[in-house]
Formats: C-alpha cells, structure tokens, sequence
C-alpha cells in the first residue's frame, strides 16, 4: 500500500482492502500539485481519472509526469449530456472498477482537477464508495484561488462574504444573487458567458468585473469583462467585488 501519508479515514475498513485515495492536482499547472499529492501519484500502481466524452483527461495531462510507466490506469469516460442517467452509469462503472482493485489490496489514487470535494468529480465517486472502504482527499488549489491570484484580485477580507455562484443558474436567480452579494465568483461560465454579461452589465457592475480563462495554463487570459471574448470555455471564470478595496 502506498501509505498513511493523508490523515482524515471516514469509513470502516478491512485491512485486506486497499485505500482510496482523491487527490486534487490544482487548477493545470503541473508544478501547483501539492507536495503530498505528487508523492501519492508517484507511487501509484494504480490511477483512476475521468475523461469527458472520450476526449484526453485533463486530470492524466497535469499529473503525467508523475505517473509511473508501469502504472495501470483506470478510466471513466463520462458522457457529456445535460441529462444526469449517463454520467450516473459513467460513475457507477468507475466506482465498480475501483471496488475491484480495492478488494485486491490494492491502492488507488483518483486524480481531480482543483479541489476533490469543490465541484470536483470525484465526490461522485466518494458517495459510492466511502461508506464501503477508507478513502483519503487530499485537498488542492482551487481555480477560484488560482484565478484571483492570477487576476491580482483579493476577494474577501476581514468579515467581508464571498458568493461562489455555477454560470447556468438562470439569470433572475443570477441577478438575485449578485445583486445581494459582496465579492463574487461566477464559475463553469463557457456558453453561458452572453448571459452572465447581460446580467452584469444590467446591475452596473461591469467595471468592477474581471474575466479569467483558463488560468495557471499557457493559453490563460485575464481581461476586464468588458474585453473578454465572445466565444467562452468551460475552464474560465468571473470574479466581481463591489465598493472600496476591503483590505486597505
């Protein structure tokens, strides 16, 4: 087995079970993968990750370096559809192969983009599997830290709040939102960047708005939202403050 190197066991387990092990790389960037997590990869004879409708697993690209060439690679293809049944099926399929290396003995570490437990994919397959086996969760930066550093932009101080809003919430609960909020982050923007823009841009609040795309990576932007472009992908976000810079 790889080792006690995570602390935080939630479950019951049988020492003739391997560990399970979520481990968030950060936000793309291979050299923000944490100490821990890079020697959790490193000494993996078996990793998990998904891929999204058969496209090369983000997750696999940061983390490659670190993968060991022997290493047997579990991947779970999840369908991208707005319907829940088949990324569902993707889960339970991955989590049934994952139970089987388990009850082998055997370790597995489960590689996540940013944070596991922070809109992260594996907490998919936590629920299946955590009441069944020990799982560890190495926590990761997220996109929203890397984004505000990227950006230079402080986003809470003191007692101030921080909303993390999902961009397809419809735009009344959107509007409702921010209109309500301190500091804002808006995450998953992609297609719905027209949107979010509108809403913005209606509650006057497009001057105090940054657009960050794809951050920590090569292609990154970071852009004013009034310069961002038409077109957005998923991996870009919206960060927003209102009124004087809290940390001064």
């Amino acid at each position: 087995m790889i080792g006690d190197a995570v602390g935080g066991a939630n479950a019951p387990h049988r020492p003739s079970q391997g560990v399970l092990y979520g481990v968030g790389l950060g936000p793309g960037a291979p050299d923000l993968i944490t100490l821990r997590a890079a020697r959790l990869i490193e000494g993996a004879a078996v990793v998990a990750y998904p891929t999204l409708a058969g496209a090369e697993s983000f997750a696999r690209a940061i983390a490659a370096g670190l993968i060991a060439p022997e290493a047997e690679e579990i991947v779970m293809d999840v369908p991208m559809s707005v319907a829940r049944a088949p990324a569902q099926a993707a889960y339970d399929d991955g989590a049934a192969r994952i139970a089987t290396v388990l009850n082998q003995g055997r370790d597995v570490v489960c590689l996540c983009e940013g944070d596991p437990f922070f809109y992260g994919s594996f907490m998919y397959l936590f629920a299946r599997l955590s009441d069944r086996y020990r799982v560890e969760v190495v926590p990761g930066v997220t996109s929203v830290t890397a984004c505000a550093a990227r950006a230079g932009m402080p986003l809470a101080a003191r007692n101030e709040r921080l909303t993390v809003l999902p961009g397809p919430l419809p735009e009344d609960e959107l509007r409702a939102r921010i209109d309500g909020a301190e500091s804002v982050v808006i995450m998953k923007v992609g297609r719905h960047l027209p949107k979010i823009r509108a809403v913005i841009d209606g509650l006057g609040l497009t001057d105090q708005a940054v657009y960050v795309e794809r951050a920590t990576l090569a292609e990154e932007l970071v852009l004013p939202l009034s310069e961002a472009p038409v077109r957005a992908p998923y991996f870009s976000m919206i960060l927003l403050t209102k009124g004087a810079d809290p940390w001064l």
